[in-house]
């Protein structure tokens, strides 16, 4: 599996490693990904999801079920 996150969508971005003589070289920048259960009460079963810290948060805010109802929408979970 990708190293996506299934709320948010983030992913690996690239930038640049930055010498102290100013020398540029390709890098990644990865997600803060963690693989984290979540239960979810309407259907009284756990669910496991690679979530970034930023989509715990979401998690947190919204709540799971509104936050995998928007996921799907948006295509980030099948």
């Amino acid at each position: 599996m990708a190293r996506i996150c299934q709320i948010t969508g983030k992913k690996a971005i690239v930038g640049n490693h930055v010498s102290h003589s100013n020398i540029k070289t390709k890098r990644k920048f990865n997600v803060n990904l963690q693989t984290k259960r979540f239960y979810i009460p309407e259907e009284d079963r756990w669910v496991t999801l690679k979530v970034s810290a930023a989509g715990i948060k979401n998690i947190n805010k919204k709540g799971i079920s509104l936050a995998i109802r928007e996921a799907k929408e948006k295509g980030f979970i099948l």
